[in-house]
């Protein structure tokens, strides 16, 4: 179990750092907050919603270019977006068993 428990958390680390580089970007973040219907002030809380970090990851899985562009500022191997999205709640429905 702490396998698992370590890679939640380290799922969680790039997830955090994914919405860094969401939130410093001018034209991301707008598309973000838009498809996600959060406004700024409201992102801290929603951070601690079940399911928001995986969103996170989800977004940034969407648009090739954009995770091309966070792989190469982070040096973070794209692959490991997704393997992280599904260590996230809500990141996928295997989850959920695995709890």
């Amino acid at each position: 179990m702490a396998n698992a428990a370590s890679m939640r958390e380290e799922a969680e680390g790039l997830a955090v750092k994914a919405l860094g580089f969401v939130a410093a970007d001018p034209e991301l973040l707008p598309r973000f907050l838009a498809i996600t219907g959060i406004d700024v002030q409201s992102i801290r809380r929603a951070a601690a919603e079940p399911g928001f970090l995986a969103g996170v990851l989800q977004f940034i899985l969407a648009h090739e270019p954009t995770l091309l562009r966070f792989a190469e500022e982070t040096g973070t191997p794209p692959a490991a977006v997704g393997k992280a999205l599904r260590a996230l709640p809500l990141g996928d429905d295997e989850y959920e068993r695995s709890t």
